[in-house]
C-alpha cells in the first residue's frame, strides 16, 4: 500500500474513531436525559458503526475501480498493451506460425 493510501486510510480511520466517540457521547447524553434507553443507545451506536463500515467498503471498491480504469487508460496512452491483448496476439502469432510451417 502506498504512503498516500496509508495516510488516507489512517485519516479516514481517525475521522471514524473521533466521529464514533462524538456519536457515543451524544447518545450517552440522550440516555442521561432519559430520552432513550441504554439498549437503544447500544443499537444506535452499532448501526452507526455498521453503516460507516459499509460506506467505507463501497467507497473503497468504487475508488479501486476508478483507479484501475485510470491506470489502464494511462498505460494505453503510453503504448502498452494489457496482458489479455498480449495473450490474444501471442495465440494469433502461434496460429499463423503453425499454419505457415505446415504449408
Amino acid at each position: 500500500m502506498s504512503d498516500l493510501l496509508k495516510k488516507g486510510f489512517h485519516l479516514g480511520l481517525g475521522a471514524a474513531i473521533s466521529g464514533k466517540e462524538r456519536f457515543e457521547k451524544m447518545v450517552n447524553e440522550m440516555v442521561k436525559r432519559g430520552e432513550i434507553s441504554p439498549s437503544q443507545a447500544k443499537a444506535m451506536v452499532n448501526n452507526w458503526m455498521t453503516n460507516w463500515i459499509e460506506k467505507g467498503e463501497s467507497k473503497d471498491k468504487e475508488w479501486n475501480e476508478q483507479a484501475k480504469a485510470k491506470y489502464q487508460d494511462q498505460m494505453k496512452e503510453l503504448g502498452f498493451v494489457s496482458k489479455e491483448e498480449y495473450e490474444k496476439l501471442e495465440a494469433r502469432v502461434q496460429r499463423l506460425e503453425s499454419f505457415h510451417n505446415h504449408h
